[in-house]
C-alpha cells in the first residue's frame, strides 16, 4: 500500500463500489491523475450494493438519459469481456391486460430511445424460457441486449480499481472511511480520514448507501433512501452443469408481481447451480436510514443486507410457482436468502453534481449496476468539461428545492417511490401523493373554491382546470373530444381544453405563482448577464425591458430558456419552476467563476405572477388599472414592462405572452397577489387552469419548453430561437453559435407535426401522452440524424382550435419539409403524421384569428 498522501487532485469517496471505480476509470481517460480512492470498507466493497447486486441490465425505460447510461453501460462491461449478452424477457400474465399495455408502452419508448426490444407471443417466450408455464402467460418483451455482468459487478469494479493504480494515477486505501470534509470559504479543500487529511481540489462521494451521511457533513442532504429488497435462492438447480455458464436462460421479469428470476448458471460457478427469485415489496417497503446501518462488524451478514422472513413474501412468491412451478419444487436455501438494500429516490432520479454550497463537492449516488459506467462517464466528462453530452438536468442535484431536502420530505416520497419500483406503471404525469401543498399561491384557497384540479411543480400547488368552469363544456363540448381511454385520460381534465378554447374568444387569468424568480445585483451585473446570455442584455435602452433569452454552454447547446427583466439596479431572472433552481445556481457558480462582483439572490417565495390573456384581455385589464390610457399600444409596447396600480397595489406589467393571445404576466409582491386576482375576478375575468397555458395553448402556438424540446443535445439554430443577429458583445458558447449559424444547413430541426389520424385498432380516438418515436412510413425504422441523434416527440398535447394532435420533434434535415408524411407509435401501434412547421411557426394565429391544419 502506498504512504498516505497529504494532497491530491481528487479524491473519491466510496471507491469500491461499481459507481465509483467507473468515476475514477474515467476520470483517468479524460487526462487527470493524483487521484486518490478511499472507501469506509474493502475494496472492492465487501458491504455495499455493489457487493450483492443482481447485476441485471435491461435497456427498456420511458427515460432517454436512463437507457443512454443502460446501453454505455452494456458496451462498456462488454468490452472489458464481463457481460453475458443473454437477453431478458418482461412476461405478461393472463388476463392482466393493462400490463400488457404496459409492455406496449416499452416497446414504443424503445424505438424511440435507440433499443432492440420487441414484442413475443407465448411460445416464444416458453422457447427461450422453459421453466414458465405457457398458458399463464398471454405474451411480453424481448430485450435482445440485456443481460448480466459476470462474475460479479464487484469483481468489474476491483479490475477498474486495479487498472488505476497500475496507471499510476490512482491511489487506493480501503477501510478508510471519511470522517469529515474540510470546507473553507464555500469551496473543498479536502478530508479527514483516521489515516490523516488528504487536501484536494474535487472531492466525489460516490458513497451509495452512506451517500447522505457523506452530505451531512457539510449541512447537505440527499434525497434518497435505502430499502429493502427481498433476494430469495432455489435449489439445487443443475440445468447447467458442466457448461461454465453464468447464466444459461433469459433474465426473467414478472412485473405484474413486481417480481424477477433468472438461473445461475452452471454449479461451479460464482452463485451456481440455483434460482434467484427477487421481488420489491409494493405495499410495505422496509425503509432504512443510513444512520441506522450496522458497522461491519455488527452485522450478522452485512451492512447492506438485512435478514429475511418469509412472511415478507410469501403471497408473491405463492404466484410466482403459478408461473413458474420450479420454485416450489426446488428447496429454499434460507441462509443464502437475505434483504439486499439498494436506494430509492424521492425525486424520480440519481443525484448527481455539484454541491449546492460547497464548491468542489461532487455527488453521484443513487446509481444501478446497469447505469454504473454510464455515470463514471457522465461525471468524468461534467468535472472536466462543464457539460456531458447528453442533457443531465433531469438528474442535476442543483436542481433540488429547499423544501426536497429536508429529512421528512425525503422519508415520504422516497416511501412512495420504493411502492413502484416495478409495479405499477408510472404514467407521465403521475403525481406524487405524499409531501403535497409545500407551496400555495396567494389565491389557493380561491382555486379550492373553483374546484380546482391541483398537480404540483416544484412543490407548487398548481390547477389544471377548474370544475366550476364544466358548464363551459356545453358550449365549446363539440370541439372537446371525450378522451375514451382511460391512460389518455389520466390525470387530464377535460374542463382544461374548453377553458382553452373560452380564452381565445375573451380572456382569462391564469396563476403563474410556480415562476422561480431570483436577483442579481451588485457593480457587475448587467456585464454577468451579458456573458451568460445569448440575447443582448447591456445597454440603458434595455432597462425597462424584459428580454427573453437562452444560456449556451460551451459548445453552443441550449443548458436554459428564461426571461431577463433588466431593472434599473439589478436584473430579475424569470424562469419556470422546475429549471429555476438549476439556473440560480449555475448563474452563482459563474458570477463566482468569472470574478463578478454581484449578489444572486433567491426572491422566489417573494412575488407571485398572474397571467391575463386573450383577446380582450387589454379591455378587462384597462377596467382595474388607475390609469387605463397606460395599457393603449401606443402606451404599451410589446415586451415593455411598466408600473400599474389595481387595487391599490403596486404590479409590475410585463407585455409578453406564452399562449399566443394578447395579454400580460402582473408580477407583484406575494402579500398582493389576493387582492389583485379579487379585482380581476370581481370584473368577471375567468380563472384558467394552467394545462392551457403549458400544454394546448403553447403547442398551437409553436412555443418550446425547457427540458423537454430544449435540451443540451440540440443548438439555438436547430430549435430555431437564434436571433437574426449575433450580438457584438461576448458571451458563452459564442463561438460554436456563430460556427452553427454559419453551417450550410443544420443536421436537424425543431420542426411541428400534427396526427392526421389517430384511431387505434379498436376504433377508438387516442390523444397520446409521453414520448413516441418518429419513423419513415417506407423502412419503418426510426429517423437518426447525422450526428445519431434519434427523432422522438418533445411535447405533444392536444389542440382544441385545430382539433388534432400536435407534437414537436427534432427530424433530420432531409426530412424538414412541410407536408413531410411521417409515422409515430403510440402504445405499439402506429399512426400518421405530417410535418406542418419547420422551425418555429404557430399553427394558431391569433392575430389572423385563423387556425392551420
Amino acid at each position: 500500500m502506498s504512504a498516505f498522501p497529504g494532497k491530491a487532485k481528487v479524491v473519491i469517496v466510496g471507491l469500491g463500489g461499481i459507481v465509483g471505480a467507473s468515476v475514477a476509470h474515467h476520470l483517468i481517460e479524460r487526462g487527470w491523475d493524483d487521484i486518490v480512492g478511499i472507501d469506509k470498507s474493502g475494496i472492492p466493497t465487501d458491504i455495499g450494493s455493489t457487493a450483492h447486486a443482481s447485476d441485471f441490465c435491461y435497456t427498456t425505460s420511458h427515460d432517454y438519459l436512463s437507457v443512454w447510461t443502460t446501453q454505455y453501460s452494456i458496451d462498456f462491461f462488454e468490452k472489458m469481456g464481463h457481460y453475458a449478452r443473454i437477453g431478458g424477457l418482461e412476461v405478461v400474465r393472463t388476463g392482466d391486460d393493462a400490463w400488457m399495455e404496459e409492455i406496449k408502452r416499452k416497446v414504443t419508448s424503445g424505438k424511440a430511445f435507440g433499443t432492440n426490444v420487441r414484442m413475443v407471443d407465448p411460445a416464444e417466450i416458453k422457447q427461450m424460457f422453459p421453466l414458465i408455464e405457457e398458458d399463464q402467460v398471454q405474451g411480453g418483451m424481448y430485450d435482445p441486449d440485456a443481460g448480466l455482468v459476470i462474475p460479479r459487478s464487484q469483481t468489474v469494479a476491483g479490475k477498474l480499481v486495479d487498472e488505476g493504480e497500475k496507471s499510476g494515477k490512482l491511489k487506493v486505501f480501503a477501510n478508510t472511511p471519511a470522517q469529515s470534509l474540510i470546507v473553507e470559504d464555500g469551496r473543498i479543500k479536502g478530508v479527514k480520514t483516521h489515516r490523516g487529511t488528504i487536501l484536494a481540489d474535487h472531492v466525489i462521494v460516490c458513497a451509495g448507501l452512506w451517500g447522505r451521511m457523506i452530505a451531512e457533513m457539510v449541512g447537505e442532504d440527499l434525497p434518497v433512501m435505502p430499502v429493502d429488497h427481498p433476494l430469495t435462492f432455489f435449489g439445487p438447480y443443475n440445468e447447467f452443469e458442466g457448461t461454465g455458464k453464468e447464466i444459461g436462460f433469459p433474465l426473467m421479469r414478472d412485473q405484474g408481481n413486481s417480481a424477477y428470476m433468472r438461473d445461475t448458471g452452471d454449479p461451479k460457478t460464482t452463485e451456481g447451480g440455483q434460482i434467484e427469485w427477487g421481488y420489491y415489496e409494493t405495499t410495505n417497503p422496509r425503509m432504512c436510514h443510513p444512520r441506522d446501518l450496522q458497522s461491519k462488524e455488527e452485522a450478522r451478514l452485512s451492512p447492506s443486507q438485512r435478514d429475511l422472513e418469509m412472511e415478507q413474501v410469501i403471497e408473491p412468491l405463492e404466484r410466482a410457482m403459478e408461473l413458474t412451478p420450479m420454485l416450489g419444487e426446488l428447496g429454499y436455501n434460507e441462509g443464502h436468502s437475505f434483504n439486499g438494500l439498494l436506494q430509492v429516490s424521492a425525486a424520480g432520479g440519481p443525484s448527481c453534481g455539484e454541491s449546492q454550497k460547497v464548491r468542489g463537492l461532487w455527488y453521484c449516488v443513487a446509481i444501478w449496476v446497469k447505469d454504473g459506467p454510464g455515470y463514471g462517464k457522465l461525471i468524468a466528462d461534467w468535472i472536466t468539461d462543464g457539460r456531458t453530452e447528453i442533457d443531465h438536468a433531469s438528474i442535476d442535484y442543483s436542481r433540488f428545492y429547499p423544501h426536497q431536502l429536508t429529512e421528512d420530505y425525503i422519508e415520504s416520497r422516497s416511501y412512495e417511490a420504493a411502492q413502484k419500483i416495478y409495479y405499477p406503471a408510472i404514467h407521465p404525469r403521475e403525481p406524487y401523493l405524499s409531501s403535497r401543498s409545500v407551496k400555495q399561491s396567494p389565491f389557493y384557497e380561491r382555486e379550492k373554491e373553483l374546484g380546482g384540479y391541483f398537480m404540483e411543480l416544484g412543490g407548487w400547488e398548481r390547477a389544471h382546470g377548474y370544475a366550476a368552469n364544466e358548464h363551459l363544456l356545453e358550449k365549446y363540448g363539440d370541439s372537446v373530444p371525450v378522451r375514451q381511454n382511460e391512460w389518455d385520460s389520466r390525470h387530464f381534465w377535460r374542463v382544461s381544453n374548453a377553458e382553452h378554447l373560452a380564452l381565445s374568444e375573451d380572456c382569462g387569468l391564469i396563476n403563474l405563482s410556480h415562476f422561480y424568480m431570483f436577483d442579481i445585483e451588485g457593480p457587475d451585473h448587467v456585464e454577468l448577464m451579458e456573458w451568460l446570455c445569448a440575447a443582448k442584455i447591456g445597454g440603458d435602452n434595455m432597462i425597462g425591458k424584459g428580454i427573453y433569452t437562452h444560456f449556451l454552454d460551451d459548445e453552443g447547446m441550449v443548458r436554459a430558456d428564461l426571461t431577463v427583466i433588466r431593472m434599473e439596479d439589478r436584473c430579475r431572472v424569470i424562469d419556470g419552476a422546475d429549471a429555476g433552481p438549476r439556473d440560480f445556481h449555475y448563474v452563482k457558480r459563474m458570477a463566482a467563476d468569472k470574478g463578478f462582483n454581484v449578489t444572486v439572490t433567491d426572491v422566489n417565495e417573494k412575488y407571485t405572477t398572474i397571467g391575463i390573456w386573450g383577446p380582450n384581455a387589454r379591455e378587462n385589464l384597462k377596467k382595474v388599472v388607475a390609469d387605463p390610457a397606460a395599457l393603449d399600444p401606443e402606451n404599451f409596447a410589446f415586451a415593455a414592462i411598466k408600473p400599474v396600480q389595481i387595487a391599490g397595489k403596486t404590479v409590475t406589467a410585463f407585455r409578453l405572452s406564452y399562449v399566443g393571445e394578447q395579454g400580460w404576466e402582473l408580477h407583484m409582491k406575494y402579500e398582493d397577489g389576493l387582492a389583485v386576482w379579487d379585482a380581476l375576478r370581481d370584473i368577471g375575468v375567468m380563472a384558467v387552469g394552467v394545462e392551457t397555458y403549458a400544454n394546448s395553448r403553447r403547442l398551437e402556438k409553436s412555443l418550446r419548453l425547457q427540458n423537454a424540446d430544449l435540451l443540451t443535445q440540440y443548438n439555438l439554430i436547430e430549435s430555431d430561437l437564434a436571433r437574426p443577429k449575433v450580438k457584438q458583445a461576448d458571451f458563452r458558447g459564442k463561438d460554436k453559435h456563430v460556427e452553427y449559424k454559419d453551417r450550410e444547413y443544420q443536421p436537424a430541426m425543431l420542426c411541428t407535426l400534427v396526427m392526421t389520424e389517430n384511431t387505434d385498432a379498436t376504433g377508438v380516438k387516442r390523444y397520446p401522452v409521453g414520448a413516441m418515436p418518429v419513423m419513415d412510413p417506407d423502412t419503418g425504422k426510426t429517423l437518426v440524424d447525422e450526428l445519431g441523434r434519434l427523432s422522438y416527440t418533445t411535447s405533444v398535447a392536444y389542440g382544441p382550435t385545430i382539433g388534432k394532435n400536435i407534437a414537436l420533434a427534432y427530424l433530420p434535415q432531409k426530412y424538414c419539409e412541410v407536408g413531410r408524411k411521417l409515422n409515430v407509435e403510440y402504445f405499439s401501434e402506429t399512426y400518421p403524421v405530417e410535418v406542418v412547421a419547420v422551425g418555429y411557426k404557430p399553427l394558431y394565429d391569433p392575430e389572423n384569428l385563423k387556425p392551420r391544419s
